[in-house]
């Protein structure tokens, strides 16, 4: 029942009070697990989601490294609130980032489309062709 009661201590955790407060008082604006992605294989391609929310498509980069498609995401928010002198009762900032690569060694990286929309970045990933390797007979001299 520990972690259930915000106020009980937590004797494996003595800081969980003080980490109940600063997530109550602060917020959570970033989870840890906020880029959930998906990858199916789709025959001819693969499909990746991945959900990104809060993101503007702005805010949301794709690269080619080499090998790797590297998908990264900065956010900024500020909201500020003031009384009728113009002084401050509340003002927050937040901030977030996320950064992620995935190997494309067998992607055809020419023919990669990707659409965000609701939230939710798709990117396409067209694999390869497969080269049939070609049997070639050696004389022997």
């Amino acid at each position: 029942m520990y972690g259930l009661t915000p106020f009980e201590k937590n004797e494996f955790n003595p800081f969980a009070l003080f980490n109940t407060f600063e997530k109550n008082f602060f917020g959570d604006s970033m989870p840890v697990n906020m880029c959930r992605t998906d990858i199916r294989d789709d025959g001819s391609k693969y499909i990746m989601e991945a959900e990104l929310p809060g993101f503007d498509k702005e805010d949301i980069n794709l690269d080619i490294n080499g090998t790797n498609l590297v998908l990264s995401a900065e956010h900024k928010n500020e909201t500020e609130h003031k009384d009728e002198d113009g002084k401050y009762i509340r003002k927050e900032r937040s901030y977030g980032s996320y950064r992620r690569s995935f190997d494309i060694s067998g992607i055809d990286a020419d023919k990669i489309d990707a659409e965000y929309k609701n939230g939710v970045l798709t990117i396409a990933l067209p694999k390869k062709a497969i080269e049939e390797k070609s049997v070639k007979k050696l004389q022997i001299k």
